[in-house]
């Protein structure tokens, strides 16, 4: 069940100009988390904008009760959350998402993503390493100036692999395309990935291909993150007999192969 609380914001800080991290204790939803769940942040305490900002959980910490999440500032939502002070209240409802990634009963596992949409990986990889399963982590990013949380990612994995677009940094390429060799010599149990539409729907068709079981974390614009506004539909292939299901409460997290992307 998700709470609407008020949340200290104890940290923030800038990992490049226009991406932000922020640390809020919230131990109500720490302590019931799950990896590839979301909050919904009112980003001031007035009702302009009126519409909270949906952003996955990055990590959570139960010991210490701190919830971590990244955004990138992209419009006037996020420009004024970035703007947020340390020590402030953040309203917050979370966590939301009832389509979570399912790690538990695999041994070796690949984890790819794509520049921003590496964030709720980070905590889908942690766990698996509490848990004791391999997994390697295939992250890709345009250039070398976009690279971000490199060492954080290599903590919580067994192997990292980390490309550039044009090469200006580590390997030279897609993330998929590494993603693919490491398949022909050790296939993974399950493949996971967030990222932009075309990485999506290229490890989509790849684990189809490989008949490589494989979850997907969609993005859509979610204004109320409960199912309620019917604004984050995506047209549903699976066995239930539905034509749409909704990313906030159906998802975000979905079996490759029931969705249409």
């Amino acid at each position: 069940m998700p709470f609407n609380i008020k949340c200290k914001l104890v940290k923030k800080e800038f990992l490049k100009d226009d991406i932000c991290r922020m640390i809020i204790s919230a131990p109500e939803i720490a302590k019931v988390a799950k990896p590839g769940q979301f909050l919904e942040i009112r980003v001031v305490d007035n009702i302009q904008p009126l519409l909270r900002r949906p952003i996955s959980i990055y990590n959570a910490d139960e010991n210490s009760g701190e919830v971590e999440f990244i955004f990138q500032i992209k419009g006037e939502g996020t420009e004024l959350l970035s703007k947020r002070r340390e020590g402030e209240l953040l309203d917050i409802m979370g966590p939301l998402g009832y389509g979570t990634f399912k790690f538990e009963d695999y041994k070796n596992i690949a984890i790819i993503g794509g520049g921003i949409g590496i964030f709720p990986l980070h905590e889908l990889s942690k766990r698996a390493k509490e848990a004791g399963i391999n997994s390697k982590i295939y992250i890709g990013f345009r250039n070398k100036d976009l690279v971000i949380l490199e060492d954080e990612f290599k903590k919580v994995c067994n192997d990292l692999i980390l490309a550039t677009d044009d090469g200006s940094y580590a390997k030279n390429g897609f993330a998929i395309n590494f993603l693919k060799e490491d398949v022909k010599q050790n296939k993974p149990d399950c493949i996971y990935a967030c990222g932009p539409l075309p990485m999506l729907k290229a490890v989509q068709a790849f684990a189809k291909e490989e008949n490589i079981p494989c979850q997907i974390s969609l993005e859509e614009r979610m204004a109320c993150g409960i199912g309620v506004c019917l604004g984050c539909a995506v047209k549903y292939v699976g066995k239930d007999n539905v034509n749409y299901k909704h990313v906030c409460k159906n998802g975000p997290v979905f079996n490759a192969n029931d969705v249409e992307i």
